[in-house]
């Protein structure tokens, strides 16, 4: 078994594609690129095992670069792709990589339904907060008052939290991690695909071209990360310490963990067999169809 298991593990050039990453220089998303292949490559993450989805912006590229059987969906729709594929075949490691416009935006309603269902699948959430691939319009977690392209004089709009919208939403993983910090951000990609149900990964990173705001140097200088004794399983401290956003106030860490059934568990259909290999019975609903009409 041991020799069966080194013959499918990854290695990193294993998962390379001829792709060249088409990112501006100094841009978040190549380190997050780097934190996910190193968790690939120590988990033995292939295409045996995993599948990636992505939405539409600057974080979607992501699957151009990672030889892993892999699905771009429509603009805010990455969710409910990766929901699907973990319905059919729910042995699959499945990832979500969706950014603050495409789920915080389009893809609001389906990041709350599933975060409260607890489908176990991990959503790494690029967080720039801003519209990188559009060339800098402001987001739905865009500061208020933020000047952009599209609000020259301030954003009127008050930001979108996602770490604490998680919680209240019913995630039972939750956590943060700035993309510079690769080490930490690999394991915290390990340990949220290991847990039994929803993760939620905001990864929070500097859009180099567009937001000169929340620079690298900004997420150096005002983030912190949760000390040691902090406890994941209490929501009330988890939503006080999820609410900060600010000077010197940018947690990092788990900031919520519960133990709960997957929707996947919960499943009849999926107690014994992957979806795709029930079988099922032929039944004549020509009589039920007539009787309707």
């Amino acid at each position: 078994m041991t020799d069966q298991i080194a013959s499918i593990t990854p290695v990193a050039t294993d998962l390379n594609t001829p792709c060249s990453p088409t990112w501006c220089p100094g841009c978040g998303n190549f380190a997050i690129l780097s934190a996910f292949k190193k968790a690939a490559t120590q988990e033995g993450w292939n295409n045996t095992n995993t599948s990636m989805v992505a939405g539409i912006g600057c974080h979607g590229h992501i699957v151009n670069y990672v030889k892993l059987t892999s699905v771009e969906g429509l603009h805010g729709r990455a969710i409910p792709v990766g929901t699907g594929i973990k319905m059919a075949n729910h042995e699959l490691n499945v990832f979500v990589f969706t950014g603050d416009g495409d789920c915080m935006g389009e893809g609001g309603n389906h990041f709350i339904h599933a975060c409260r269902r607890n489908h176990d699948i991990t959503i790494v959430l690029h967080n720039n907060n801003i519209y990188g691939l559009t060339t800098g319009q402001t987001s739905p977690t865009s500061p208020h008052n933020f000047k952009t392209k599209s609000t020259p004089d301030g954003n009127p709009d008050y930001p979108l939290l996602p770490v604490p919208l998680a919680i209240a939403s019913g995630a039972t993983f939750v956590a943060r991690e700035y993309a510079g910090n690769v080490k930490e951000l690999t394991e915290l990609l390990i340990r949220a695909n290991s847990h039994k149900g929803i993760s939620i990964l905001e990864v929070v990173l500097p859009c180099v071209s567009f937001n000169k705001e929340f620079g690298a140097e900004f997420f150096k200088e005002n983030t912190y990360r949760l000390p040691e004794d902090y406890d994941v399983t209490d929501k009330v401290a988890a939503f006080a310490k999820a609410l900060e956003w600010g000077s010197h106030q940018v947690p990092l860490g788990v900031f919520y963990e519960e133990a709960k059934p997957s929707y996947e568990s919960e499943i009849p259909q999926l107690q014994h067999n992957i979806l795709l290999e029930n079988t099922y019975m032929d039944r004549d609903v020509t009589g039920l169809l007539r009787k309707q009409g």
